[in-house]
């Protein structure tokens, strides 16, 4: 999935993410698939490079987790792929751990991004399988089709059929949590061999995806300081299976950058420094 943190870019407009939710009118979803289709329309106003539906994934050319997690071919010409871009870019081939992360990194970040975001935007958490996450490349299109919303007592979304209600906050979150990893705990078990990493390793990749999404979602509103500091919520770092703590520095009202808990790898490239965020600069 050739998507990454930086290639998406910033909303052209203030206030892009406050979009104005579902579709209205004749032939408009009604329903759960009303609640999924207002759920993710503040979130497609921040990707402007992905057109996002809601339809579940049907047809040829779609990488979804499910595939990405069960196709060890697939996993194979992905990762060779990537060190092909890679070695492109950066004018030396990568040791293959790091193209393998490079391509996790990928998945994960969106993966995860597509139900972190909605919690932090409209307190609802999509439930996504790995199947209802899917990317097609040739049209440009990103699937989100979660099987069943989590939210608060008092939505309005409460009565729809499909929706789990769950008591306050604190256990929203936990929903949250629950959805990440039931979501990348078998994309992570297929990386593992090509990382060489352990289960807490992979977790620790986890973590980094899910508190860092939630960071860039801050940066696309202009307020990375409240989604940092809903991050170190999410994850105070005694939550397993995730690995540790969000630990974004919250300073005079801002945050600053956060040490990940595990290594991106890039500085193996030659002269390549290490990232602001590297667990190596400790």
């Amino acid at each position: 999935m050739p998507v990454s943190t930086t290639t998406a870019a910033p909303p052209s407009v203030p206030g892009a993410l406050s979009g104005s939710g579902a579709p209205t009118g004749p032939g408009a979803p009604s329903g759960f698939d009303a609640l999924v289709a207002e759920v993710y329309a503040r979130f497609g106003a921040g990707f402007p490079l992905l057109r996002i539906t809601t339809t579940p994934v049907a047809g040829e050319g779609w990488l979804t987790g499910q595939a990405l997690a069960q196709d060890a071919a697939l996993r194979e010409q992905l990762v060779s792929r990537q060190g092909e871009r890679m070695r492109a870019a950066k004018g030396a081939a990568p040791r293959r751990d790091v193209a393998a992360l490079e391509v996790l990194h990928q998945y994960a970040f969106i993966a995860s991004l597509a139900m972190s975001a909605p919690w932090y935007l409209e307190q609802r958490v999509p439930q996504l399988a790995p199947g209802g996450v899917g990317y097609h490349e040739g049209r440009g299109l990103l699937t989100l089709a979660p099987h069943a919303v989590s939210c608060l007592p008092g939505d309005p979304a409460a009565s729809v059929p499909g929706v789990r209600v769950v008591p306050d906050a604190q256990a929203l979150r936990a929903e949250l949590r629950s959805a990440v990893a039931a979501h990348l705990a078998p994309v992570l078990a297929a990386f593992g061999p090509l990382l060489r990493r352990g289960p807490r390793g992979l977790w620790g990749v986890a973590t980094d995806e899910l508190a860092d999404g939630l960071g860039y979602l801050g940066d696309l509103l202009g307020d990375r300081a409240g989604a940092a500091a809903a991050a170190n919520l999410l994850l105070p770092g005694d939550t397993p299976p995730f690995a540790g703590a969000a630990g974004f520095p919250l300073t005079d009202g801002d945050a600053g950058c956060r040490t990940r808990l595990n290594c991106c790898l890039y500085y193996t490239f030659e002269g390549q420094p290490l990232c602001a965020g590297c667990p190596r600069q400790r």
